[in-house]
C-alpha cells in the first residue's frame, strides 16, 4: 500500500476549514485513504470526526496511505493540499 509522510502546514492544523477540505479532497479520490502519526494507529481520513480528533497541529509530520488504482496519484494530490496554509486561503 503506498504511503507518503508530509508536514502539516496549515496554521491552525488539521482543524475546522482546513479538515473539512482535506477529508473532502479524501473522499473525492474514491480510495480507502487513511491519515496518521508514525507509531499510532491511522483512521479514516474521509471522516471528519477521525480527521479531527486526530488532532494534527502544524508542523507536524502525519503518514497517509491509500489503496486502490491511483493511489499514488491520489496521495500526490493529498500531500500537495497538506502543504498549504489551507486556513489563510481563500474560500
Amino acid at each position: 500500500m503506498p504511503q507518503r509522510t508530509v508536514t502539516i502546514a496549515s496554521s491552525v492544523g488539521l482543524h475546522a476549514r482546513p479538515a473539512a477540505l482535506f477529508v473532502e479532497a479524501a473522499q473525492g479520490t474514491g480510495l480507502d485513504v487513511e491519515i496518521g502519526r508514525a507509531g499510532e494507529e491511522a483512521v479514516d481520513a474521509t471522516s471528519i470526526l477521525g480527521v479531527m480528533a486526530l488532532g494534527a497541529k502544524h508542523g507536524e509530520e502525519v503518514i497517509l496511505t491509500a489503496d486502490g488504482d491511483g493511489a499514488d496519484a491520489a496521495l500526490e494530490s493529498l500531500v500537495a493540499l497538506l502543504s498549504r496554509d489551507l486556513d489563510a486561503e481563500e474560500g
